[in-house]
């Protein structure tokens, strides 16, 4: 994919309760031409690891990742759009979903609050005000033409904890105990994926690309690394 000139501070979009029926409907328009997909989620850290025999590091791996998800909540999922040739919708092309989140109530990892959520400008008072209601999101998502369809290619990097909380909240329900199983969930809504990170280890000089042609994304990112545009840094690692 040919890297898309932008302009990084009309492309990114908010969304709250307030917005969320409107901005559905933009992305219902968008994905049937901009069907490349970025996902990036925050959420509140590491607060709990697996005990016992596990069969594998993978195994230890999944459990760790399994029992975090169904611990936690998710806090912003952010979603980027693009087609093959590298170019965004035009306006807004990344839209960042803000849920319910209780600083004072919720579990979470504090030195992730602390260290990387904070200092990013996350509302907080906003996410326990005018939050985004999980289950009414996974509804329009589900319906968006974004989900299930193979015609549509998710693009990843190394986001096995951005999947699981998705898939946590279009069923709202605990992770599979098993990573099989998780692994076939993701690949009934997810059926076509490219994680970056492998495809960096497989693509000659991929890596000097991608860092020599974006450092403007990269100090883009900088700025609002909060998510949406974490899912857009995503779409610029090529090699599709």
């Amino acid at each position: 994919l040919p890297a898309a000139t932008v302009d990084h501070t009309q492309r990114f979009c908010e969304v709250w309760a307030c917005n969320l029926d409107d901005k559905m409907k933009k992305i219902c328009q968008v994905i049937g031409k901009y069907n490349y997909v970025t996902m990036d989620t925050k959420f509140p850290g590491v607060v709990a690891r697996p005990i016992g025999e596990f069969r594998s590091n993978a195994d230890y791996q999944y459990q760790l990742l399994r029992c975090n998800v169904d611990l936690l909540k998710i806090i912003q999922l952010g979603l980027t759009f693009m087609n093959e040739q590298g170019e965004y919708p035009p306006g807004t092309s990344t839209w960042q979903f803000n849920f319910k989140f209780n600083l004072t109530e919720d579990m979470c990892a504090q030195d992730t609050i602390d260290s990387f959520l904070v200092i990013k400008g996350i509302q907080f008072k906003k996410h326990e005000e005018e939050e985004i209601e999980t289950q009414y999101f996974a509804e329009l998502l589900m319906t968006s033409g974004v989900m299930l369809c193979e015609g549509v290619k998710w693009l990843s990097f190394h986001s096995g904890y951005d999947f699981g909380y998705l898939i946590k909240i279009l069923t709202n329900s605990h992770l599979p105990e098993e990573e099989l199983d998780f692994f076939e969930i993701i690949q009934l809504f997810f059926p076509v994926i490219y994680d970056v990170k492998y495809l960096m280890k497989s693509c000659k000089n991929l890596k000097e690309i991608f860092f020599e042609d974006h450092i403007d994304d990269a100090k883009y990112c900088g700025y609002l690394y909060g998510l949406g545009s974490g899912s857009s840094y995503v779409q610029n690692g090529e090699c599709i």
